[in-house]
């Protein structure tokens, strides 16, 4: 019998590592197992993650030391890093260094680097339709992400740049509907009435356990995925529909949304003008057939949400 490949899941009690991980785990034939890679290998995600047969180990992205163990004798892996946990774009550019050196340094045969486009790109720091932030970024979480895109050529990683984009399971947290003082829920986005590209974060896993069954077939390359684009005020008619009560869209400026004053206002406000303003960009390099043929059980919202209703009725409670 011939031994499973090992693939090292970065993030793997998270959204992303941990759709990754699942899909590995659910496809008992794919020929892989997962290193499911957390600080916290004693938390419940992780334990469960080990009931359903994954190897649990521990790391930290600003320990390098710590990972030259989560990558030993791994054949691929999924490469992640979280902005929103210090919301640093700085700090998010040398948690990717030391993931790429360390994964050169261990001959990784394939890296899938979960990645998102440079809004600079379409909206230039000098273009003050939305205030720079952090010194030298429009949008940090993405910009900083794409710079680290070279950090892997530079290294020589047989990489994969995934560019993901807003996942749906955000309604269940920083973005859940809210019930406004006249009793009625709202979703209060800044993106008047343009198109959200979206998908489930379990397929963001699935998608890219697809890569990695096609062996070296998109190394190089930029596979850019989505499960669908909606409206606000679709998506709210959706809400309507499958939880059976009034979801009304409320939309803001990106100004009144930057105001609104919790962690990461600003960012999350430009992102979404990002999202709204280059619209057209943003969508139309996601060839959502291309993805679906890739994984074929891609959701669309619809399907999503019917697996997620009581989450969000618990969301806005």
């Amino acid at each position: 019998m011939t031994a499973k490949k090992i693939i090292t899941v970065f993030g793997a009690t998270g959204r992303q590592g941990g759709g990754m991980a699942r899909a590995v785990l659910a496809d008992p034939d794919s020929g892989f197992t997962v290193r499911a890679v957390t600080r916290h290998p004693d938390s419940a995600p992780a334990r469960e993650l080990a009931r359903l047969g994954a190897e649990v180990v521990r790391a930290d992205l600003d320990d390098e030391a710590s990972l030259g163990p989560a990558f030993e004798h791994a054949y691929g892996a999924f490469l992640v890093t979280n902005f929103w946990e210090h919301m640093s774009a700085e700090r998010e550019k040398t948690q990717a260094d030391t993931l790429s050196k360390a994964a050169a340094h261990a001959g990784i045969q394939h890296a899938i680097w979960s990645t998102l486009e440079d809004t600079r790109e379409c909206i230039p720091l000098d273009d003050d339709r939305m205030p720079t932030l952090q010194g030298s970024y429009k949008v940090p979480h993405f910009d900083a992400k794409a710079e680290a895109d070279r950090y892997f050529t530079e290294e020589g990683v047989p990489t994969t740049f995934l560019r993901t984009t807003f996942y749906w399971e955000n309604l269940l947290g920083a973005f859940a509907p809210q019930r406004a003082d006249d009793g009625v829920v709202e979703l209060v986005f800044p993106m008047g009435d343009k198109r959200l590209a979206g998908m489930a974060a379990d397929d963001i896993g699935r998608t890219a356990l697809e890569i990695f069954k096609r062996d070296t077939d998109l190394i190089a390359a930029t596979v850019s995925i989505a499960g669908e684009f909606l409206s606000l005020p679709e998506m709210a008619a959706a809400l309507t529909e499958s939880l059976g009560e009034t979801v009304r869209y409320r939309p803001l400026t990106p100004d009144a949304f930057r105001e609104l004053g919790f962690p990461g206002a600003d960012e999350a406000g430009n992102m979404f003008q990002y999202y709204a303003d280059c619209e057209d960009r943003f969508t139309h390099a996601r060839d959502l057939d291309a993805v679906r043929a890739l994984n074929p059980a891609l959701q669309d919202f619809r399907t999503w949400l019917a697996a997620h209703t009581d989450e969000l009725r618990l969301a806005w409670k």
